[in-house]
């Protein structure tokens, strides 16, 4: 193996320019590790809130970040007995310990790693890890969303949306989802039932509506601003809010005291089990992985502003990162 390989470290906080193309160690492999040839990654919000200095505390420059990892293994621990070496897995890196996917290579804590689903590639599995952890964490553990409820899927289009949207599907629940008018036809081919155009309807008033005043069993947050409280009014009663995004300012929740709601924030927990779970539905065709672009590890910065301004530019799912110069087919935004 080599002792050196290409990464993309991040030297100061702030904007993109903190990024620096370097030659930096592989890292050694301990007894219950395995090491990566990463073939594809991706960007989350996390990435870039870790870029402009969110978590300083947290995250020591300089720093190699980045949250999902699909590629083969090329190197085993001597306790691990779970993988060879020529399998091909994906995971998401411990968030907040260590380096992580912006990197030719990545080495792992065995208990992370999940077979790769045979029926996509790593550009789209890459794309999954961290999102799709997160989703089955807020539907299936918190939210504990059951056949036949209703769900409010906030931000359907987006790369955490696409995953929740087939996911509560396959769960049997009715699906209904916020999206621009323009990915109407989008949302609805992923699964949504019914969908609300948030830039110009009240959702609060259409959930009312599509639900005879009943409201929704669950909410699913991925856009932060006032949900948290205007959601509780398109809850129904003992209704279920899971939110994955930061609370930046104090919010009233005096409605959903009103309706016996419980809250749930979730910042996701990595193990191999989500994506064991994840990796059957997406060979049962449940879950398609939706890219919205592919850049190259060179142009990390640019996925970056791709993402950050990703609503406004109407980008769908995920920006996928190619690290080994894989010929690139975007599927069909279906």
């Amino acid at each position: 193996m080599t002792d050196t390989m290409k990464a993309i470290v991040l030297e100061t906080f702030g904007g993109i320019e903190a990024f620096q193309e370097r030659d930096v160690p592989v890292g050694e492999v301990g007894p219950r590790q395995v090491r990566v040839r990463v073939h594809a990654t991706a960007i989350n919000p996390l990435d870039y809130q870790i870029r402009r200095g969110d978590y300083p505390d947290l995250v020591p420059l300089p720093a190699i970040i980045g949250h999902d990892v699909s590629g083969v293994v090329e190197e085993t621990g001597a306790s691990v007995s779970e993988f060879d070496i020529g399998d091909e897995v994906y995971y998401t890196p411990k968030i907040f310990g260590g380096p992580g996917s912006y990197a030719e290579h990545h080495v792992a804590d065995v208990d992370l790693v999940a077979r790769k689903p045979r029926n996509i590639g790593h550009l789209e599995a890459a794309s999954l890890t961290l999102v799709g952890g997160t989703v089955w964490e807020a539907l299936v553990t918190r939210a504990e969303l059951g056949v036949h409820e209703t769900i409010l899927i906030h931000g359907g289009a987006g790369g955490v949306g696409t995953v929740a949207i087939q996911l509560a599907k396959a769960m049997g629940a009715r699906v209904i989802t916020t999206a621009r008018r323009s990915n109407d036809e989008f949302v609805r081919s992923l699964g949504a039932d019914e969908v609300i155009d948030y830039t110009s309807d009240d959702y609060v008033g259409a959930v009312a509506d599509l639900t005879q005043g009943q409201g929704v069993n669950v909410v699913f947050d991925t856009i932060g601003g006032d949900t948290l409280a205007r959601s509780a009014l398109a809850l129904a009663d003992a209704g279920r809010l899971v939110s994955i995004v930061d609370i930046a300012q104090p919010q009233n929740l005096i409605d959903a005291w009103g309706k016996n709601a419980a809250y749930h924030f979730v910042f996701t927990r990595q193990n191999r089990g989500k994506l064991t779970a994840l990796t059957n539905l997406v060979e049962r065709g449940l879950i398609k992985p939706v890219i919205g672009a592919v850049l190259p590890l060179a142009r990390i910065g640019e996925a970056h502003e791709l993402l950050e301004g990703g609503s406004s530019r109407g980008l769908r799912g995920k920006v996928a990162i190619d690290v080994v110069g894989q010929t690139v087919e975007l599927p069909a935004q279906r």
